[in-house]
């Protein structure tokens, strides 16, 4: 099963020519196909006899990849797209192929190295202190937690008369903010932001301190900023949230999922000042660093703290226990890790940052071009000015029915993958625009159909 022979020479090509045809040529759109319409296409794939390779890589071509809509294309501009580059995508394959382990020192020195490496370029920009450090997981979801999870280890040992544990974010925060809480069964103080949509420090204060005083047994031992909401791309005020924070000795913690990827970008930087004073943050590279799914960096102010909170200890995880090596697995929740970071360390070295700033910047570009035709279309008005890469707009007279017809209908044409989402009770339509090749011609495709 293991022999690599002949057989599997002749599907190692194929599988490479596939691959390469699809690096090649631009990404087709496709779309979903019911279960029962893939079932009458290709049946029960698991036999006891099995298919073969070379069937088994044909259904895949020919109908199951198909029945996926591309997230790299143009002019898919639905939730929060990716767009690896090509040398990520070649180096996914490596990775695929070495049976590379990332989760301690010893197994992968090599791997852990060169993510490191990428960690610290991010970390650099973000201005962050020397000895900070994290780790490469599967998504913003378990990053979020994971820091959290940290931040109440901390706090834990600090404080024994608190009944109940809370954290403490803005009502627009992701959704996984609400999910850790659940998760890890403590409270969720949400604060309204202001009027345009950005949490302010002033605000965060007024209700920390209101909420101690009704609850004198609670403790919020963590507050959550965003830096680019993923339905409009707003902003908090780091600066000022984390003197919140500071100030009452809480942990500060930043959600930079989509957005913080833009601390590359020259124009917006100043936009993120107070990120240098984050005691953890997230990015996700498979958002809008042009890496493939699935790699969220999680970095800490001090790294020691998030080791005392997710250290596995047993017998046979003794040999790795070396305070000189730096275990990835012990830095979030997890212990087994593919080494997720590589392609996109890969694709950063190989292009250099300055490549990376400028394909950051055209897509900007791209959405200040996508709002100007926006207001300037005859049907439509444009909620907001773009920040970054988020251009959020409403069609006039329309409902959600019509919305989601209209969505339904561009990609049956294959013109472009955009759903729907809501803004204040209101349904309304948004183009998230983080790949490179997305231009503005594409754009006005998509709205020729409005």
């Amino acid at each position: 099963m293991h022999q690599f022979n002949s057989e599997v020479e002749e599907l190692a090509k194929e599988v490479l020519e596939y691959s390469l045809l699809r690096l090649r040529t631009d990404p087709p759109l496709d779309g979903p196909k019911t279960e029962e319409e893939l079932f009458n296409l290709v049946g029960n794939t698991i036999t006891e006899n099995g298919l073969g390779g070379h069937q088994a890589l044909k259904l895949f071509k020919d109908v199951l990849a198909k029945a996926c809509i591309s997230t790299d294309h143009p002019r898919y501009l639905a939730f929060i797209p990716s767009a690896p580059s090509e040398f990520a995508n070649l180096f996914d394959l490596v990775v695929g192929a070495s049976a590379l382990y990332g989760g301690s020192w010893l197994e992968g020195a090599g791997a852990v190295y060169a993510e490191n490496q990428a960690l610290k370029w991010i970390a650099d920009l973000a201005n962050m202190p020397k000895g900070c450090g994290g780790v490469f997981v599967q998504g913003g979801t378990i990053g979020n937690l994971s820091a959290l999870v940290t931040a109440r280890n901390t706090f834990r040992s600090k404080r024994k008369d608190v009944s109940r544990w809370v954290v403490a974010a803005s009502s627009d925060a992701h959704s996984s903010i609400k999910s850790a809480a659940e998760v890890m069964d403590i409270g969720i103080l949400l604060i309204k932001p202001d009027k345009d949509g950005s949490l302010q420090g002033a605000d965060c204060e007024i209700a920390i301190d209101k909420y101690h005083r009704e609850n004198p047994n609670h403790q919020v031992f963590a507050l959550v900023a965003t830096a680019g909401t993923t339905n409009l791309g707003i902003i908090d005020n780091l600066k000022s949230i984390a003197k919140c924070a500071k100030d009452r000795e809480i942990w500060f913690h930043v959600d930079g999922a989509y957005g913080l990827a833009a601390l590359c970008a020259p124009s917006v930087r100043p936009l993120f000042d107070g990120i240098e004073l984050a005691d953890s943050f997230i990015v996700d590279p498979h958002k809008w660093l042009f890496a493939p799914f699935d790699a969220c960096a999680l970095i800490y102010r001090n790294p020691k703290l998030a080791k005392k909170a997710h250290l596995q200890k047993a017998a046979y995880l003794e040999t790795l226990d070396e305070d000189n090596e730096w275990n990835p697995s012990d830095y979030a929740i997890h212990l087994t890790r593919r080494a997720r970071g590589l392609p996109f360390w890969f694709s950063l070295a190989a292009h250099g940052t300055l490549e990376y700033a400028k394909a950051m910047e055209k897509t900007m570009d791209v959405a200040k071009d996508a709002a100007r035709q926006v207001r300037e279309h005859p049907n439509l008005k444009l909620l907001i000015e773009p920040t970054l890469s988020i251009v959020a707009f409403e069609r006039i007279g329309w409902n959600i029915a019509d919305y989601e017809n209209w969505s339904d209908k561009l990609l049956s044409d294959q013109i472009g993958f955009v759903t729907p989402s809501s803004h204040n009770g209101r349904p309304i339509l948004r183009f998230a625009i983080v790949n490179p090749w997305t231009n503005p011609s594409d754009i006005s495709e998509i709205l020729a159909t409005l």
